[in-house]
Formats: C-alpha cells, structure tokens, sequence
C-alpha cells in the first residue's frame, strides 16, 4: 500500500466510525504503531481529522471552512531542518538574472535568507520574504500588495491577484498544505488556493517545495493537478514509490 493509499484508507475508516484507535489502524493498514501515530498527525496538521487519546475521531461532521491558516510563528519552526535543506536544494535551480516569483511558504522565507546576492529579479506576496531580500543589493524585490493575510503575514485577494498579471517569471517556487498523486495540489482556504493557481499560470517553470508529511494529504481547496508541475523538492523521507511514480508523470524530484 502506497503512503498515499495509506492516508485515505486511515480517514475512511475514521469518518465511517467516528472514532477508532491507533492499534486497530495497525491492523488494518499493516504497519506499526508509531507509524500510525505519524501518520495521524500529518492528517490533523491537514484538517482531515482530529487527534484523541489513543487514536482519532472525525471531523467530517464539523465545519470546514474553519480551518485557520498556521501562524506563521508556528509554520517557521515545523520541520525546520527539512524546510532549510529544501530551501537550500531549490536555490540551486536558480541561475544569475532569473525572475523567480516566491509564495509566502516559511521555506520560501528560508529560500530568501539563504539566496546568495546575486542579480535576481524577485517577485513575492509575503512581507518575511520581501523583508529578507531587502538587505541584498543586487537582488530587485517586487512586492504585490493585497489583502493582509495577518496569520501567514502574505497578500491575498483579488488586488494581489491582479497585481500579478503585469508579470511573467522563469521560475516560480511555491509549497502548499498538501500534494496528492491523485487530487493534485491543496490549501487550507480559499484565499491561498487562488493566489497559489494564478502564480502557477505565470510561470515557465513550477517548483513545488514539499517535505514528506505533505504527501497523501488533500486540504481543504483545490489549487492545482500535479500536470502544471515541473519539480518536486522534497526530503529523503518520501519513500521510494511514490518518487518513482512522480517521475514516471514526467515531474522531476530533487531530495534534499
């Protein structure tokens, strides 16, 4: 069974009973216990189920519009070290005068703290990110203005989205909630999901930076079919399979 096959199989059985405990996932999916446990906590980070004592419980029942986007405080410090090594990986894909657009992803901001000051054109809707960028002479920082996503400290809405039709870039390095073989790209919310797919029409080139924990996972709103993706940057944790299978789609992977 895939990670991916994995995943959905683990709601399935929670959104069908409820509830269910970490051992009988065991059992159903084959695979130990602390990888279960692993596993649920991806799925909560997504929104697609809730943690309890022992196990889980669904959230189907439960609104989903409310799920609030990660303070960027918190997003900053998720596997940081994953996030870092990516970052570092992906900067390698840049070439000198390149015009890359940046999201507001905390491994965008690591991308930027760690870019060397080289002449770049740099187009971004996230305020760390502009922030960062600013103190390198030979690197042009062009900010979109918007709507004050105050959690993720980006912009958002239709005045960002606007903005972004006077550009054309080369590169665009992006992350996102979740990347799924089947239902593609996903956000937490609306707002993101919208900014995220115009980006991706804008660019020759998609770069989608994803640690493993991010696979198998379907957010809340759609943004995109793995179709408009050029590379995966991701961590030596995804496992093989799943590697295999986006090449085999004709998305190249980078493992950091």
């Amino acid at each position: 069974m895939l990670v991916a096959e994995r995943y959905e199989k683990i709601v399935e059985l929670v959104n069908e009973r409820g509830s269910i405990r970490v051992s009988e996932l065991s059992d159903q999916c084959g695979v130990t216990e602390e990888t279960i446990r692993r596993d649920l906590d991806r799925l909560e980070q997504a929104g697609r189920l809730r943690r309890s004592h022992g196990g889980a419980v669904s959230v189907k029942d439960l609104d989903v519009h409310a799920q609030p986007e990660t303070p960027y405080s918190e997003r900053e410090i998720i596997r940081a070290d994953d996030k870092r090594r990516i970052a570092i990986e992906a900067i390698k894909l840049i070439s000198p005068k390149d015009r890359i657009l940046l999201d507001a992803s905390s491994t965008a901001w690591y991308m930027a703290r760690e870019m060397p000051d080289i002449p770049l054109t740099v187009l971004t809707n996230s305020i760390k990110v502009a922030l960062e960028l600013s103190g390198k002479e030979k690197i042009e920082v062009i900010s979109t203005g918007g709507q004050l996503a105050r959690r993720s400290l980006s912009y958002v809405g239709p005045l960002a989205e606007r903005s972004l039709d006077a550009y054309h870039v080369d590169k665009l390095f992006l992350s996102c909630k979740g990347v799924h073989l089947e239902r593609g790209i996903s956000e937490s919310n609306e707002l993101q999901a919208r900014i995220k797919h115009k980006m991706i029409g804008m660019a020759d080139q998609v770069h989608v930076l994803a640690d493993s924990s991010k696979f198998g996972v379907q957010a809340f709103t759609h943004v995109s079919d793995l179709s408009g993706v050029d590379r995966i940057v991701t961590d030596r944790r995804l496992p093989g399979e799943i590697v295999r299978e986006l090449e085999s789609r004709g998305i190249a992977v980078s493992i950091a």
